[in-house]
């Protein structure tokens, strides 16, 4: 596939950030990606959607032979070695996390971005460029350095500081030098800004202890999972970007920390993805409390609740990160975007489509919080009959369906299914809290809801649900085997549409969502997350050993950090689309879970893949 020079391959990116918002590493040492000071905001670093306009800030040694990197165990804190022909350097990316009360003990800013070197080994020349453009790379700076190794940056009613601890050179806005550092040398950079008060200053004699701090902090945090199956180290892995992409004053978890990555180089499906996404509710409830992060799991329902406020008993498919249910999407035309892939979008016109699924999936949500152990209050049992009656009074009404398609609303089978769910799980509430809902109603509905189904959602000649009345497959069907409200795992109509999906979707152990005309030109990448729903759905039907060998494939499909984006090419192994992407890794720890409940589950030994 295509490679340009100014462009690193998107799986050459790691991820790290702070809880508001976060920045992506290249495996050279530049960060071409940072937002400030939310994770929804104009970037300060944007040289990932233009090589030319966006900014970005390099660190980098001078004839690198060699380079791994890793992040510490079990932290989001990145290290990054580099072998030059002339000496080892270590560099060490973080946001300083800290719990509440040392955040009342250690001065330090609303955001606060640490760069650390150390010379391990020789001697190693090391280049620096420091090129802060917001606003996507329009806006320039005013620079100047007020004392000897601190300078401000400034621009509207925004402000930043940068502290190195080494000489540098301004050129304009951009600040750059090259220096020598010897086996046992280091230098510190550091880059603070605040948008709610004066900018709390860098106090480099902390730097030690906010190191020490942070990783105390991950370790603390990932320790605390509970999965302790085979497959913990991506489990862990995959939680701790969880965390990193959840926007810690709300609740909220982005889909992903990027805008307009593309499913394919050079073409249109360019998204915006810094927002919420509703439908990511069930998954993301069920893997929180599963893994044992309670209190993620609460402040995620708590968001849901307040996001919804202003459109109940109507949901909006995405929010903002404080529940806005308006993002209006416009085209920034004057950029290259990655590889040329155009156009760069702002903001998501899916916040005005109707998707009926995403009633079911919110449903689902909370009956698996219910049915986990947690218990609901009378808000949200109000709230849940509200969604019931959308459902109700909307499940005969053609939708635009969970990939967001901009082809025109139809009938999707999938869409009924999960209202049709939802509906289910709601018997199953009133029955286990008493609860006086209008359950004849709801049954009325689902029963018509399910002759819908079987009369126009099944292909005989298949033996298996299909996308809409007369259609091919659909990944999103997988859903079908993947509840246990609607159908049984041993259901011809579940076995036979997994096999469909296998027979039609898949190459090799990835899944393509669909085969068929959604209104954009160019193709697109396998689907990160159906692959993963694919693994999950052959272990609830009891295929246990393939299963497992699509999961082991998808887990060495992971970026050298164990990040995933949105997509991969099944031809190149390239990861495509925004990232990382929230929902894969989520469909990662569904389909691990999945895995040890269905060994755990099963008495007999696993059957083999037909």
């Amino acid at each position: 596939m295509f490679s340009s020079p100014s462009y690193v391959p998107i799986a050459d990116y790691a991820l790290i950030g702070d809880g508001r918002t976060a920045a992506l590493v290249s495996r050279q040492g530049s960060i071409d990606w940072l937002c400030l000071p939310r994770f929804d905001s104009d970037p300060v670093f944007s040289r990932l959607l233009d090589a030319n306009l966006g900014g970005s800030w390099v660190i980098t040694p001078q004839d690198i032979q060699a380079i791994h990197r890793a992040y510490r165990p079990h932290t989001n804190v990145l290290v990054t070695e580099f072998t030059t022909a002339t000496g080892q350097l270590r560099l060490i990316d973080f946001f300083p996390a800290l719990t509440e009360q040392q955040k009342r003990h250690y001065p330090v800013s609303q955001t606060l971005l640490l760069r650390r070197l150390r010379c391990t080994a020789g001697r190693v020349s090391v280049n620096v460029t420091i090129r802060l453009r917001p606003g996507f790379g329009r806006w320039t700076p005013e620079l100047r350095c007020f004392a000897e190794h601190w300078y401000q940056y400034g621009w509207g009613h925004s402000a930043a500081v940068l502290y190195a601890s080494v000489p540098l050179e301004q050129y304009g806005s951009v600040l750059r030098n090259t220096f020598v550092l010897e086996s046992g040398q280091s230098a510190d950079f550091a880059l603070a800004y605040a948008d709610e008060a004066p900018v709390e200053l860098p106090v480099p004699v902390l730097f030690d202890t906010f190191e020490r701090l942070t990783v105390d902090y991950w370790v603390s945090w990932a320790t605390r999972c509970a999965y302790t199956g085979p497959y913990r180290a991506a489990v862990e892995r995959s939680a701790l970007v969880l965390k990193l992409l959840t926007f810690a004053p709300s609740g909220a978890i982005v889909a992903a920390p990027t805008t307009s990555l593309p499913e394919w180089p050079g073409g249109p499906r360019n998204w915006d993805y810094r927002y919420c996404w509703l439908r990511d509710a069930a998954f993301t409830i069920r893997s929180l409390l599963s893994l044992g992060y309670h209190e993620e799991a609460d402040a995620f329902l708590d968001w849901i609740l307040y996001a919804t406020r202003l459109t109940q008993p109507e949901l909006r498919v995405v929010y903002t990160l404080y529940g806005d249910p308006h993002i209006p999407e416009y085209d920034l035309v004057d950029l290259d975007g990655y590889r040329s892939s155009r156009p760069v979008r702002r903001g998501n016109a899916a916040s005005r489509q109707f998707q009926l699924d995403v009633y079911g999936e919110v449903i689902d949500a909370f009956a698996r919080y219910r049915l986990f152990g947690r218990q609901l209050d009378r808000d949200d049992y109000r709230f849940l009959r509200g969604l019931a009656g959308v459902i109700l009074r909307r499940w005969h009404e053609p939708d635009d369906g969970i990939w967001e398609v901009r082809s025109g609303r139809t009938h999707h089978v999938h869409s009924k299914i999960m209202a049709l769910v939802g509906l289910r799980h709601l018997e199953r509430l009133a029955a286990l809290d008493r609860l006086r809902f209008p359950l004849d109603r709801y049954r009325r509905a689902a029963a018509e809801l399910e002759h819908w189904l079987i009369t126009y959602g099944v292909d005989p000649a298949r033996n298996a649900f299909v996308a809409v009345p007369g259609g091919g497959p659909d990944a999103a069907l997988l859903w079908v085997a993947l509840q246990d409200a609607f159908l049984t795992p041993d259901h011809p109509w579940v076995i036979g549409t997994v096999e469909t999906i296998v027979r039609e979707l898949a190459h090799g152990d990835l899944l393509y969502r669909y085969r068929r005309p959604d209104g954009l030109t160019s193709p697109e990448g396998a689907f990160v997350i159906c692959s993963f729903w694919l693994v999950e759905a052959l272990a609830r039907i009891g295929r246990l050993d393939e299963a497992h060998r699509r999961f082991e494939q998808l887990l060495a499909r992971a970026n050298d950090v164990g990040l995933y984006a949105e997509e991969i090419d099944p031809e190149t192994g390239e990861h495509l689309g925004n990232f990382p992407q929230a929902f894969s890794h989520i469909g990662l720890v569904s389909a691990a879970l999945a895995l040890e409940e269905a060994a755990q589950c099963s008495s007999a030994p696993r059957l083999a893949a037909s």
